[in-house]
């Protein structure tokens, strides 16, 4: 997609933009696995998501504290890592994402006492460039390369609106990695499809 150094779970973030966090976090977070699945730092032991190495790290925040997590708990398959404290993933794009000017962050307090954070666009071009180039891959007329392309598959399977139409093309030729990529679509198909709420961001 056309924007620079994005990682695979922030532009998952932005394409899930309208969708309250509940249902964000697990596309987000199984971007984040498909992200280090891909770089060879999170393998497949025999359907368990399981660390290369212990020592290594992306740069990226929030691959990184993901990287730790799986590394500090308790084994679990891909499946469950998808909505397994998802929500800590999402936190960590969002905050990435502020950093990069992409979102703004609005403190404010809830009933007058309690501190939160809400989240807006702030580079709306960025996000609608994303939906552009999801459109135009799903419809056939562009072809991706494989991040944009793992993005569109985890997008299709998590029913995002911005991928209403078409079929995402092929991610990877690597068996293994499509397997992992297999396991995260089927748990982002067997998500609870709850609607869509006002945003709590």
């Amino acid at each position: 997609m056309p924007n620079g150094p994005l990682s695979l779970p922030a532009r998952l973030c932005l394409l899930a933009w309208d969708l309250d966090p509940t249902r964000a976090a697990p596309v987000v977070r199984a971007g984040a696995l498909a992200d280090l699945a891909r770089r060879g730092l999170l393998v497949d032991d025999d359907g368990i998501a399981t660390p290369r190495d212990l020592d290594s790290r992306t740069g990226d925040p929030a691959l990184d504290g993901l990287l730790e997590l799986v590394s500090e708990s308790f084994p679990h398959g891909w499946r469950t890592w998808v909505t397994l404290h998802a929500r800590y993933t999402l936190d960590a794009v969002r905050e990435h994402l502020v950093a990069e000017g992409v979102l703004r962050a609005q403190k404010h307090r809830v009933l007058g006492v309690f501190p939160s954070v809400d989240h807006v666009l702030a580079d709306t071009a960025r996000a609608e460039a994303l939906r552009t180039e999801a459109h135009q891959v799903l419809s056939g007329a562009t072809r991706p390369d494989e991040t944009t392309a793992t993005a569109l598959t985890l997008a299709v399977a998590a029913d995002l609106p911005a991928t209403a139409t078409g079929t995402p093309p092929a991610a990877s030729t690597d068996p293994g990695f499509a397997a992992v990529l297999h396991e995260l679509e089927t748990a982002l198909r067997d998500a609870s499809p709850a609607p869509s709420l006002p945003k709590g961001r």
